[in-house]
């Protein structure tokens, strides 16, 4: 998983080198397919559920899911989240990021900021004996310290030998549910999605593209971790 992480850590670094004014989201496409033919990876999106795309990439108000397209064209100013998963001998990675096109503006920079930030607040409560709310409580403590939303419609998720497998894991603190304890050798993949305004989420008709119900701008990052007796340990890092 350590693996198949880093190839995943990778591909969104050579991605950020091409995030430009100017290019189409189907750049991104385009050297996901080539670095995973590369790294001689399966694309673990693709064909998922029906998604038709390598990568989830999606624009300003986007929230998830969005598909690259060679007429969406990045203008200055716009933010961009990429979200992209490989398998690697059965086992698979995931992460995402948010990145900015050429200078964007404070609010944008701020919702990015935050959101990043709130990942590792999650992260530093992902400890053998801590229950799995306590992740959730640090992220939405600090996302909400802000004013920002936090969409509960998407959560974090197990991963393993499937993309999605138990727990998952919201941003938010779920009322009356009970949490699930956390032990060593369980590994997430942790991934808040944030708005400028309100959590509400709709879907358009392409029936994949979650966007803000009021078309304020979101932001997402996702690591996935294992959890070990001695803390965390953040399995999506490229060398």
């Amino acid at each position: 998983m350590r693996e198949a992480n880093r190839i995943v850590s990778t591909i969104l670094d050579e991605l950020a080198e091409n995030v430009k004014p100017g290019v189409s989201t189907m750049l991104f496409e385009d050297i996901c397919r080539s670095m995973c033919d590369q790294y001689g990876v399966r694309p673990a999106f693709l064909g998922y559920q029906g998604f038709p795309f390598a990568l989830c990439c999606s624009v300003n108000e986007e929230i998830v899911h969005g598909f690259p397209s060679k007429e969406r064209i990045l203008n200055e100013g716009d933010i961009v989240s990429v979200d992209m998963g490989v398998v690697y001998e059965g086992f698979y990675g995931d992460s995402a990021r948010t990145f900015a096109v050429g200078a964007v503006s404070d609010e944008a920079k701020k919702l990015m900021d935050v959101t990043r930030e709130s990942l590792y607040k999650g992260i530093e409560k992902a400890v053998p004996g801590n229950n799995l709310y306590d992740i959730s409580a640090a992220i939405q403590s600090y996302v909400e310290g802000f004013g920002f939303g936090i969409v509960r419609r998407f959560v974090g998720h197990g991963i393993g030998s499937h993309l999605h497998e138990k727990p998952e894991i919201p941003n938010f603190v779920p009322k009356g549910m009970p949490g699930v304890p956390l032990k060593a050798g369980m590994v997430l993949a942790i991934e808040p999605m944030v708005t400028v305004g309100s959590h509400e989420v709709e879907v358009l008709e392409d029936k994949w593209t979650a966007v803000t119900k009021d078309r304020k701008l979101s932001a997402h990052f996702e690591h996935t971790i294992a959890i070990t007796s001695d803390g965390p340990m953040i399995l999506s890092l490229s060398d």
